[in-house]
């Protein structure tokens, strides 16, 4: 088992910026940051390898959001810029259990494993 805890959402205007973290009990993973706008589905929007180099990130955030993970201080990382209204929704990290060192990263939702409770990004016009 896996605990997950996100913070750093809150109301924000466009163009503006944020940062996510998640502390886990454990990152030894692969992780991933993802994000359910109201009435829609999740999505994933950026994750990371077990090691460093395996970044990976859905179309919509590219070049706006900086993913990253500190093994020593477990936790996962989430920097967003230019944010726009349609970033909005609950946004989860989680874990992936079962990759391997040097393999890529994930953003299929259903490969993951754990999942913190989520914090709430909103922007506005």
């Amino acid at each position: 088992q896996v605990h997950l805890v996100e913070s750093g959402g809150g109301s924000m205007q466009a163009g503006g910026s944020l940062n996510l973290s998640c502390v886990a009990s454990e990152t030894n993973y692969c992780m991933g940051w993802f994000r359910q706008p109201p009435g829609k589905e999740r999505e994933g929007l950026a994750a990371v390898g077990i090691v460093p180099g395996y970044d990976r990130y859905v179309e919509s955030v590219k070049g706006r959001f900086t993913i990253s993970k500190d093994d020593a201080k477990k936790t996962l990382f989430l920097q967003m810029r230019s944010l726009k209204e349609e970033d909005t929704g609950m946004y989860y990290c989680a874990v992936r259990q079962g990759c391997q060192t040097y393999s890529g990263a994930y953003l299929d939702v259903g490969s993951y494993h754990f999942w913190g409770p989520g914090t709430q990004v909103t922007v506005s016009s």
